[in-house]
């Protein structure tokens, strides 16, 4: 049992360490990333970080696989940074969740990391630059998670240079004790993105994903449940085109994904599937317009949004399967600083279901404001 499982963490690690990003065809999320680096201008400097992001996330959905609700609340994560060495910072803070409507606080979780930066490559070891800042796709990691559940502790590796980018990451997200009636869980995954021309406002670029899912463990009392490792990946072509100042850019970004059951005892419907994420797309001054397609075979995501699942967890109809899904999508996103680092954003995505026999309408809009600064506290003497 001992060198199974050895086994099975060290291919997990082994994969993140030596596979291919994806910069998703999705909308622009800058606003909701807060990323602090070792910085030399700032060594022996102590700085306070403040990011706030309030959330109204409504589903106008009754369809089998995503169930239709509210979110509805706020986020704060102030932290303190120290600039300990050109590049070396050292930052600890809180992540703190308010959803409206409940009693008292939803969520509550300490932060912690040292960042080591030197020219273009990043290690961070404790509370990630996770979430979205992963830049995943959707059907393989949902922007809902931003909301719900973005924080995430472990080991993460960035390199980021002009033409080729790469983010390697693992994340504990159960560890267990002797004895525990529990299954560690482990999650990780990479990303690349590689830019293979650029001329003339033109970009043509390559760029693939994976996340990988592992529960088991030798020391729990639950030998009855099997070990679970799952896998999630996607690799794509983009191509995008510089405009002008009131048509940005047009694009199109089109990616092949994939889902493999490789646990020793499968016990989920599919072992196997894949899906198509075709996606077209403008964004001007007046905002970003993308269509999406989206086709499913017996598609299972690990952490993507339900929507695009060929299994239900729907409240009502769980454990519902559809082995081919096809949902046409065209997505809105207003996106403005209102003021130095206070920024909006505004949503609106409606969808048809092309399997479902009335092919009904369905939306979900979202409205968010962000605010994040960093301030200088104090100089530390040498």
């Amino acid at each position: 049992m001992f060198k199974t499982e050895g086994l099975k963490k060290a291919v997990l690690f082994i994969s993140l360490i030596s596979s291919t990003y994806i910069a998703s065809a999705q909308f622009n999320q800058s606003a909701f990333e807060n990323r602090i680096r070792p910085d030399s201008s700032l060594t022996n400097e102590i700085h306070f970080n403040f990011y706030n992001l309030n959330y109204v996330r409504n589903y106008e959905y009754t369809n089998d696989f995503h169930d239709g609700y509210t979110l509805y609340g706020t986020q704060l994560q102030p932290q303190v940074t120290y600039y300990a060495h050109p590049n070396l910072a050292i930052t600890a803070g809180a992540f703190i969740r308010k959803d409206f409507g409940r009693n008292g606080i939803t969520d509550a979780k300490p932060l912690f990391n040292l960042k080591y930066h030197k020219r273009n490559l990043t290690l961070i070891f404790g509370s990630l630059e996770g979430g979205i800042q992963h830049k995943y796709i959707e059907p393989l990691y949902d922007f809902e998670r931003t909301l719900t559940n973005p924080i995430e502790y472990g080991t993460q590796l960035l390199v980021e240079r002009k033409r080729f980018n790469l983010d390697a990451w693992i994340a504990w997200q159960k560890m267990i004790y002797t004895g525990e009636a529990a299954k560690e869980e482990i999650i990780g995954g990479l990303s690349t993105e590689t830019t293979l021309a650029e001329s003339n406002g033109w970009k043509f670029s390559i760029p693939a994903q994976f996340l990988v899912f592992h529960q088991g463990g030798q020391i729990d009392v639950l030998k009855e449940i099997p070990i679970t490792t799952m896998f999630n990946g996607a690799a794509g072509l983009k191509l995008h085109k510089q405009i002008n100042e009131n048509i940005k850019q047009i694009y199109t970004d089109n990616y092949v994904a994939a889902y493999k059951d490789f646990s020793p005892d499968k016990r989920r419907v599919y072992e196997g599937g894949f899906g198509l994420w075709l996606n077209a797309g403008v964004e001007s001054k007046w905002g970003s317009l993308v269509a999406t397609y989206w086709k499913g075979n017996n598609f299972i995501s690990i952490k993507g949004m339900p929507l695009y699942e060929s299994v239900s967890y729907n409240l009502y109809s769980p454990g519902l399967t559809q082995s081919k899904r096809n949902i046409v999508a065209l997505r809105y996103v207003y996106q403005k600083e209102l003021i130095p680092h206070f920024y909006l954003d505004v949503r609106f995505e409606p969808h048809i279901d092309l399997d479902n026999s009335d092919k009904q309408l369905q939306f979900n809009h979202s409205f968010f404001l962000t605010y994040k600064q960093d301030f200088k506290l104090f100089k530390t003497k040498k």
